[in-house]
């Protein structure tokens, strides 16, 4: 499945308008909405045969977790910024009279010990009810959304979902699934990592991890070290050690036939300053192939230009300088651990993955023959 989008759609639009979203002989619209520790992002789109086409997008940083790691608890400036936006997404549900939809919450909601207050707020405010998921749901979903940039030369895959407060990592074995059959068998495990497949041989969760450092998370855990360079080395070898129980092979495994799959803004935005892209293009990012050297390039850029410069550089963006050291931190321990040279970019995540389910669910999405 690779979802279409509309023209310009980037990995950060504010919002796609499509001022008519339905037509009278249109399939039924489907939405699906991923509130995480920094980000409240929405897709909705209609089935297309085996994919789905996206009609509009919203994305907006509103910063659920500022102030969490210290306080445990959800701050007003939080609350309001978040439910501003869901008001939003409220209006383009109405707009598009959707009535099939999935609206989740992640690790900030997760953690918070004022969510029910939270949760109760915004019900109240915009009347929509948001479900809290767990880490793995949450990988779980990633899994599907990564599934079409699966190789079929691949026989063990590691996903990677970086977020803001949290991050999943699935190992996943393909070896005894026929190479034409691997996406569909990534695609069967919206219903769970143990859910029966739909015959043939089925892939194999080796081992998977919701480690509770994402980008916001593990950033605010290094706010008081002052050294740029040595702020980025703390972050990334104390994401390692907090890798100690994902042990999915005691042996290193063969470089041959390995591949990471990674989904999140940290890695879309590296790789578009791989590219040099000046104006973020979702086109050339999404299932871009990227060796550990090219990503290690772009990284010691990064530090070379120091918070100023990174604050000023296009390639970056307004919405991204102050968390892609700590997601480099986290993209670079990955690769200490599994050197690869296949690492995949996945301008994709929790909102495909969702959709992907519901219409699987529902049945309107036809199969390729």
């Amino acid at each position: 499945m690779a979802p279409g989008r509309p023209v310009g759609a980037g990995a950060f639009p504010e919002s796609v308008e499509s001022p008519a979203l339905t037509r009278p002989d249109a399939p039924p619209l489907y939405a699906a909405l991923d509130l995480g520790t920094n980000s409240c992002r929405m897709l909705i789109a209609r089935p297309e045969g085996d994919q789905f086409k996206v009609v509009d997008s919203f994305s907006r940083s509103v910063q659920l977790g500022a102030g969490l790691e210290r306080s445990g608890r959800l701050s007003r400036g939080s609350i309001q910024r978040t439910i501003q936006a869901l008001r939003v997404c409220q209006q383009k549900l109405r707009r598009g009279q959707v009535r099939r939809m999935r609206l989740v919450a992640t690790e900030a909601c997760r953690r918070a010990d004022n969510v029910a207050e939270f949760m109760a707020a915004v019900r109240r405010e915009t009347g929509l009810g948001l479900e809290i998921i767990d880490p793995q749901q949450e990988a779980q979903l990633a899994v599907v959304s990564c599934a079409p940039l699966v190789s079929p030369a691949t026989e063990q895959l590691l996903v990677v979902d970086i977020g803001g407060g949290s991050t999943e990592l699935v190992w996943i074995d393909l070896a005894e699934v026929p190479p034409r059959d691997r996406v569909r068998a990534m695609m069967q495990m919206h219903g769970g990592f143990d859910a029966p497949g739909g015959g043939g041989a089925k892939a194999r969760v080796v081992d998977w991890i919701s480690v509770p450092l994402g980008v916001a998370t593990l950033r605010d855990q290094f706010r008081d070290v002052e050294d740029d360079a040595a702020r980025f080395a703390l972050m990334s070898w104390f994401f390692e050690e907090n890798l100690a129980e994902f042990a999915p092979y005691k042996d290193d495994p063969p470089r041959e036939g390995f591949q990471i799959v990674g989904t999140s803004g940290t890695v879309t935005t590296v790789a578009a300053s791989h590219l040099g892209l000046r104006r973020y293009d979702r086109n050339k990012v999404d299932g871009l192939c990227m060796t550990g050297d090219e990503i290690d390039r772009v990284v010691s850029m990064y530090l070379a230009l120091g918070p100023a410069g990174r604050r000023r550089d296009p390639r970056i963006g307004i919405d991204r300088h102050a968390l892609i050291m700590s997601g480099a931190a986290i993209l670079q321990a990955l690769l200490r651990c599994w050197p690869t040279d296949r690492l995949s970019v996945a301008d994709r995540g929790l909102r495909e993955g969702i959709l992907y389910a519901l219409m699987s669910a529902d049945g309107v999405l036809t199969e390729k023959g």
